[in-house]
């Protein structure tokens, strides 16, 4: 059985999320980058879990400065700690289908990450939940407010990344970019339309394996002025490889860099024609 106790007093629970303010009316939303543990945590993982093989390896860095004023909110814990893109009530967000809970048990290969007898049961779930769930989807939720203010509408962009080749969750070879907006509902139509245009010749996919997790569907409100949307990448498309070390590949993400800037740049530009039709 687990020991709840000495989560209480770790230092991230000082920090779990960062936010960098910016005027920009997008929002850039980073729930699985993060790779920090409380220490009483961390040390109940297994061997397969210490790779932390599900990670969003160098997503941020990958995004860094492709839109000047953007904010952006980021995760600073682990998703093993507690996914902060899963519903905090625990339901599936693919109901069927494999997948991964609010606090992970296995991989995304379907392998157990929590050595035996040391998985979370539920009283720690819910202090998880509250430690860190909790506060990121405060900030975030505050930023979108702090955004729509500043410009009639916000845009929460949800940055994620995943490896291509994982049978557990998916047959064959994911596309390199995966947007999901929950088959049209999280944000304006025009919205879809202009960043299915950015990825013109590109391998990518509309709602097709990820149509968009909890934070897209639960903030993709387009009638009242704030518009959701997922981009899954494909890690083929920027790291070295998609096994240990997990190192970015600076010259294969500077094409992806520059496509994901100029569909960054053009979401951006449509914010005052959708401030006036919320209205």
């Amino acid at each position: 059985m687990s020991d709840v106790a000495p989560l209480r007093d770790e230092p991230l629970l000082d920090r779990p999320v960062s936010v960098e303010q910016g005027s920009s009316p997008v929002i850039l939303a980073f729930p699985h980058s993060g790779t920090a543990f409380p220490a009483a945590i961390e040390a109940r993982l297994n061997e397969t879990g210490r790779v932390l093989s599900d990670t969003d390896w160098h997503l941020d860095r990958l995004y860094e400065g492709l839109l000047p004023g953007a904010t952006a909110v980021r995760a600073q814990f682990h998703r093993y700690v507690i996914d902060a893109n899963r519903d905090p009530s625990g339901a599936s967000l693919y109901p069927g289908r494999n997948t991964t809970g609010l606090v992970p048990l296995t991989d995304f290969d379907g392998r157990p990450i929590w050595r035996e007898g040391e998985a979370p049961e539920a009283a720690e779930v819910e202090l998880r939940r509250a430690a860190f769930h909790a506060p990121y989807h405060a900030a975030l939720a505050a930023e979108i407010e702090r955004v729509k203010a500043l410009h009639g509408v916000a845009i929460l962009y949800d940055c994620h990344s995943i490896r291509s080749v994982i049978p557990y969750l998916f047959e064959g070879r994911l596309p390199d970019m995966n947007l999901g907006t929950d088959h049209g509902r999280t944000c304006a139509p025009l919205l879809q339309e202009v960043a299915v245009a950015a990825m013109a010749g590109a391998d990518f996919v509309v709602n097709g394996r990820f149509v968009g997790g909890w934070t897209t569907r639960h903030y993709g409100r387009p009638g009242e002025g704030v518009h959701a949307l997922q981009m899954e990448l494909a890690q083929a498309t920027h790291l070295a490889g998609e096994v240990p070390p997990y190192a970015y590949d600076e010259a294969k993400a500077a094409p992806l860099r520059a496509r994901l800037a100029d569909l960054l740049a053009r979401l951006q530009t449509l914010a005052p024609q959708l401030s006036e039709t919320s209205r």
